[in-house]
């Protein structure tokens, strides 16, 4: 095992039995029922009408001891959630996982994403939605420039993160929130582990400005952030809601609250996704008792949201 893989994404085992199984696909659909009631089945009023541009990153880190096998449907998944639900264009959403070959310009190595990062922002202006989607491994290392309130910069880690090195979160910050201009809004989707703050937005419902007191802030933009666990915490790859396909668990359940319920608040969004994972926590440990020694702290963790600023979470829609 390579010194990254102990603080890797989790693979979490899918249902122990059929029966769990069908507990598991229960509760979605049990979720799915109340969403309508409570929502209703609107059209998407309200959604921004400038360019929509998107970066899906899916890194499977193939033959590797810390492979993932869910990654690539992840962003499958995501890629027919922006297509049909929200109207984005094929030609404008960049694709990078490991099936076009690793000497691709569309591999996920740390310059190929890089080099989208980039890509994704150029050009924006006020109207403009863009999304930043990335499924794999989310590891963290010691903050030496004193704006991490915990010590640490968190980081994503490309197909190639042993060789070229990891991206961190003020890269990352520099160059996809710093550069918002006023009327951008950019949404960052991170299934990866200690995700919590790496985009390093300021806001995340508590106070999460750096102590010295850099400037992490937009240039007039918003930038929103869904993590899939906090920084301390690690991601989860499970087939418990599919019994078949891996998949990331935050991204499975996002996709599924949102495609059910159109016109779902950001706070809602929360709420739900939360109400999905303690139901889908509990009946697995419920059902098969040892679950709970085998897994361990390897539970599915509560995804958070964070945002350059604040906003009334309950009433404003979820667009991407």
């Amino acid at each position: 095992m390579t010194p990254a893989a102990k603080e890797c994404k989790v693979i979490i085992p899918g249902p122990a039995s059929v029966e769990l199984g069908h507990q598991i696909r229960h509760a979605l659909s049990k979720t799915k029922s109340t969403l309508h009631q409570s929502f209703g089945n609107g059209g998407n009023s309200g959604e921004a009408h400038g360019m929509k541009r998107a970066l899906l990153c899916g890194v499977t880190y193939r033959d590797k001891t810390y492979s993932l096998k869910g990654t690539v449907n992840d962003v499958k998944r995501m890629k027919v959630l922006l297509m049909q639900r929200f109207g984005y264009r094929r030609d404008c959403i960049r694709i990078l996982t490991e099936e076009t070959g690793s000497e691709s310009d569309f591999s996920p190595t740390k310059k190929n994403i890089q080099e989208s990062l980039k890509w994704l922002v150029e050009g924006s202006e006020s109207g403009d939605s863009l999304v930043f989607y990335f499924s794999g491994h989310g590891l963290r290392q010691p903050d030496f420039n004193d704006d991490e309130k915990d010590g640490f910069d968190e980081t994503i880690c490309p197909v190639d993160f042993m060789q070229e090195g990891m991206i961190l979160d003020n890269e990352i910050n520099s160059t996809i929130v710093r550069p918002l201009k006023k009327g951008i809004t950019l949404h960052a989707i991170v299934d990866a582990c200690h995700s919590g703050t790496v985009l390093d937005l300021e806001d995340i419902w508590i106070d999460n400005k750096p102590p010295s007191k850099a400037d992490k802030s937009t240039s007039g933009g918003l930038a929103i952030c869904l993590s899939a666990c906090g920084d301390d915490e690690m991601a989860s790859d499970t087939s418990a809601f599919t019994g078949k396909d891996m998949t990331g668990a935050m991204t499975f359940i996002l996709i599924h609250v949102v495609e059910n319920v159109p016109e779902i608040t950001y706070g809602s969004l929360l709420d739900q996704m939360h109400e999905v994972i303690e139901q889908v926590n509990y009946k697995r440990c419920l059902t098969v008792p040892c679950l709970r020694i085998l897994l361990g702290r390897r539970k599915i963790e509560n995804p958070m949201l964070s945002s350059s600023q604040e906003f009334p979470v309950y009433s404003k829609k979820f667009l991407l």
